[in-house]
């Protein structure tokens, strides 16, 4: 039986992977402690070389509970699979060190969790359910994404909007169940479709978006696309 969650009570692990965020670090850190819940803020520097680390070793030391930092650049995937189990909160979400996603939305990410029938497993925040505010993408970014979306929903028999949404909040107790092995952005395509095939039970909640461009530090590109449609095909056929 699913333990039911108290909003007063409930504690959220925070999971940031950073990698060379120097200049946006601070004011996401802040942004999630002042979301308004209880949290638990993981930091996972990945092999940084910017001052990202220095940052993370001096002023910012006291913004994070636990700070973790690997001797290499790995990629997304491999920071948080050593975030989430260095986690030890009710839930767990990923937040990723840009600007991108508004931690002030966890208020409604863990609704599923708390009212009605409670029985979320996972939340997804989608940034096409346009219920909400939502600051116009470019449209090959938003198209490449859709696409994903809708060959993981073939293959997985999932209906999501958005299976590349940074916001996906777990059960901490099911995301540490997952065996993951993507190392960078092939992680949102494997999970999907490792919580497919275990039947856990997903939502989907509006939330607003603020883009930035590969100018301003955006990472992933043609060659993630490319490895998301194999792990599609991999993870749903062959695992």
């Amino acid at each position: 039986m699913d333990k039911q969650l108290s909003k007063d009570d409930l504690v959220i692990s925070v999971i940031i992977p950073c990698y060379n965020e120097v200049n946006t670090l601070k004011n996401v850190l802040d942004s999630v402690r002042d979301c308004g819940l209880r949290t638990e803020i993981i930091v996972i520097d990945d092999g940084s070389t910017d001052g990202s680390r220095d940052l993370l070793r001096g002023e910012l030391r006291s913004h994070a509970d636990k700070i973790l930092f690997l001797k290499k650049n790995m990629g997304k995937g491999a920071a948080l699979r050593h975030g989430f189990q260095a986690a030890t909160g009710d839930l767990v979400i990923v937040q990723d060190s840009d600007l991108e996603y508004d931690p002030k939305e966890f208020h409604k990410l863990i609704e599923p969790f708390i009212s009605g029938n409670a029985d979320a497993d996972v939340v997804y925040g989608s940034r096409y359910l346009r219920s909400n505010r939502y600051r116009v993408d470019g449209f090959y970014h938003e198209f490449g994404n859709k696409l994903l979306t809708m060959l993981s929903n073939i293959f997985s028999d999932l209906a999501l909007t958005d299976m590349e949404t940074c916001y996906k909040m777990f059960r901490r107790e099911v995301i540490q169940s997952i065996k993951l092995r993507e190392n960078r952005f092939g992680f949102e395509p494997e999970v999907t479709a490792k919580l497919a095939k275990g039947k856990y039970r997903i939502y989907e909640i509006p939330i607003s978006y603020h883009p930035r461009t590969f100018e301003q530090g955006k990472k992933i590109g043609l060659k993630d696309a490319f490895r998301a449609l194999y792990c599609i095909i991999r993870y749903n056929l062959f695992e």
